[in-house]
């Protein structure tokens, strides 16, 4: 076993050396240099291109396919790192020591048994739901189990607050607005209240935030037994954090191979700069509402078709494809047509998207001597690749992204198809997370403006004017 989990290193230490040799001649970013707000930066529509924050967390270069945590390379953390360290890291800023390592293990051990928020969640109709609305009812039961925000005691401060809503055209005139007029809210978040029990947290520190990234998996979990008529299963305490979350799905303790591959899996989803759910999190976090309520717009966000499910429509167009000798056919429709062929293309790599390079590779070690669909699904993923890159040209650089290879690797490790998402949400709530921790030390409420095209001196017309016949 310990032969194939090195050949498992040895296939992300090989993706690893291609990246590079691909991207050579792309000159690499320089180290940051400081920097002074306010910055001048091209805004497209949906804020495509703004800056909005600062964050030493993770970075995406999309000339050379990087994507860095903390300064760590997504290869090499993937080839030698657990999703525990990398979880460790994007929170604290440094891998742990062997100490602290073993104390944050211990932490989510703890917080993975959720028995009070499974009672609750189990009382809802959630073999009728969709997984990712369980997931975050579910979430929002974390809230009552661990916080005390719900509490008449945790109501926010009146006197933290600055205006419901506050507009002001002073705000609004260049570089940075009225000194008076400042989006800004305290940040002395509120201690734990006298006669609270200690158990309970105001939802604003690290300690929330190892209950969500332990607790979201066992609720995903959970989701998947009960959609399929299954009572939920208890995480085993010597498990690692992958090993439970499939052991918690399926019933079934994964041998260290299925183990290593969902690790190396959930550590590719764990941050990817600032994407729509990453923002969504922040944006509730900039008005001092708490992390289980970002978390929660971070899930709800992944729900919409444009940010998650893209490995679920995947696997269902490999499927639909029908066998390799329709696939030339297929890709020509497709283009011909002007549709979009899911899983390839992306908004920030115009190289291969380093997070596909490692997945590929994995879903062809895993699909390896089997016979079933998913050789057949697989065969037919890169069937797809090689005809979509020789009819596009690598000069267009469209290339799989991480939705193209991912669906594959979950379905060899038994995971059914409307938990990919889920899947997803149990690996980003640690980028969301710590993004969120992150933003707090330097908090400034999200108030970005709109272009207004409406009229202006339009006259009052009364509704009985309004009633006559035209």
């Amino acid at each position: 076993m310990k032969e194939k989990l090195n050949e498992i290193k040895e296939v992300i230490l090989e993706a690893a050396r291609k990246a590079r040799q691909e991207t050579g001649d792309i000159p690499a970013p320089q180290d940051p240099e400081p920097f002074t707000w306010p910055i001048n930066c091209t805004v497209g529509p949906g804020l495509e291109g703004a800056i909005a924050s600062e964050s030493k967390i993770g970075y995406v270069n999309g000339s050379k396919g990087w994507l860095v945590y903390r300064g760590y390379d997504i290869f090499d953390l993937c080839a030698y790192s657990t999703f525990e360290e990398v979880s460790y890291l994007l929170l604290h800023g440094h891998l742990p020591t062997t100490n602290e390592l073993n104390e944050f293990k211990g932490k989510l051990a703890k917080y993975r048994i959720l028995n009070k928020t499974l009672r609750i969640v189990m009382s809802f109709p959630v073999e009728e739901m969709n997984p990712m609305a369980a997931l975050r009812l579910g979430t929002n039961m974390m809230r009552q189990e661990y916080s005390y925000m719900d509490k008449e005691v945790g109501r926010p401060k009146l006197d933290d607050a600055i205006s419901s809503d506050e507009d002001s055209i002073p705000m609004e005139t260049t570089p940075m607005g009225y000194a008076n007029a400042i989006y800004e809210f305290k940040t002395n978040l509120c201690k734990n209240p006298i006669g609270m029990r200690k158990t309970l947290w105001d939802a604003s520190n690290t300690e929330a935030c190892y209950q969500l990234i332990a607790g979201v998996s066992t609720l995903t979990s959970a989701i998947v037994r009960l959609k399929n008529g299954h009572m939920p299963i208890e995480p085993l305490p010597g498990l690692s954090h992958a090993a439970n979350l499939l052991y918690m799905m399926t019933g079934h303790v994964p041998d260290p191979v299925e183990e290593r591959i969902m690790d190396i899996a959930l550590i590719l989803h764990a941050d990817h700069g600032m994407n729509a759910s990453t923002f969504a999190s922040l944006v509730v976090a900039s008005t001092l509402s708490d992390i289980y309520f970002s978390v929660g717009a971070g899930i709800a966000a992944l729900n919409g078709p444009l940010h998650g499910g893209a490995n679920e429509q995947v696997v269902h167009s490999l499927l639909d494809i029908g066998g390799l000798d329709n696939v030339k056919a297929w890709v020509k429709n497709k283009i011909e047509n002007k549709q979009k062929i899911v899983g390839f293309g992306h908004r920030v790599y115009k190289a291969y998207d380093p997070r596909a390079r490692i997945l590929g590779p994995l879903a062809e070690y895993l699909v390896g001597g089997r016979s079933d669909c998913m050789q057949v699904i697989y065969q037919t993923a890169k069937r797809v690749e090689e005809e979509v890159l020789e009819q596009f040209g690598r000069e267009k650089k469209i290339f799989p992204n991480v939705d193209f290879y991912s669906g594959i690797v979950y379905g060899c490790l038994g995971i059914p198809v409307e938990l990919y998402t889920p899947i997803f949400a149990v690996s980003r709530v640690s980028g969301w997370t710590a993004r969120v921790i992150e933003y707090l030390q330097k908090n400034r409420i999200f108030r970005p403006r709109a272009i207004y095209t409406g009229e202006f001196n339009k006259e009052y017309v009364p509704i009985e004017q309004r009633n006559r016949d035209v």
